[in-house]
């Protein structure tokens, strides 16, 4: 058995606002959820999103952002400018002049990129092309074993799993490693309960056990949940 990706989750000062932001940059419906807000899939190869509330404030950079992935120029420009429209703000993490993809932060200060038109690594993955994560190859084999996603790429130190259906990908970059500072504002929900024992074989650690879920966290310190009911 295998654990299954059930949501995306972001912790948020006001969940509700920043679902919809990201409804409107994706073009999806939001749903009430309990103790939430949720954006629903659409479709299989489609992964839905959770936002939760959270008291602590957002520190530092995020180790997970999403690439958006564009058809054509035209396409780009229009999904950055959807995306200002509803609160989004440019913003400079080291990006060199000549790179084509745009870098951007939602209302709450979450990164994301606008990828280029033409990235080949992200054709055929969808809007949401990849959740791409600071960490090492190590983590990628970790979560590559726990969804039953083979890895993709494997170079170079850097990583990426895809689910054998298709749809986004999950990438690591490798070294050199962003210091985590705080929760981290993106984490993963997993499914069925049953896969606990699993993955603390793999190397996860179990932090906490909380109504509806379990907390643990990867090899690297990032904080993922296991729901329980």
């Amino acid at each position: 058995m295998t654990s299954r990706l059930d949501a995306i989750c972001f912790g948020a000062a006001e969940p509700l606002a920043l679902a919809r932001f990201w409804a409107a940059v994706l073009g999806r419906d939001t749903a009430d959820e309990p103790g939430g807000v949720a954006l629903l899939p659409g479709d299989d190869a489609v992964i839905r999103l959770r936002f939760l509330p959270v008291d602590e404030p957002k520190t530092g950079p995020n180790r997970m952002h999403f690439d958006l992935t564009s058809p054509s120029p035209e396409e780009q420009q229009r999904t950055v400018a959807r995306a200002l429209d509803a609160g989004a703000r440019h913003i400079d993490v080291g990006q060199l002049p000549e790179e084509e993809h745009v870098v951007l932060a939602d209302p709450e200060g979450n990164e994301f990129c606008v990828i280029e038109a033409g990235n080949k690594f992200l054709a055929g993955c969808g809007f949401v092309g990849a959740l791409s994560c600071d960490g090492s190859p190590e983590v990628g084999y970790f979560w590559s074993a726990a969804l039953g996603w083979p890895l993709v790429w494997d170079q170079d130190q850097e990583t990426a799993i895809q689910s054998p259906h298709g749809g986004m990908k999950i990438t690591w970059g490798g070294p050199p490693d962003r210091a985590k500072t705080g929760r981290n504002r993106l984490f993963l929900d997993l499914v069925p309960a049953g896969e606990i024992d699993r993955l603390i074989s793999l190397g996860a650690t179990l932090t906490s056990t909380e109504a509806g879920h379990v907390e643990l966290i990867d090899p690297e310190g990032n904080e993922f949940r296991v729901l329980t009911k």
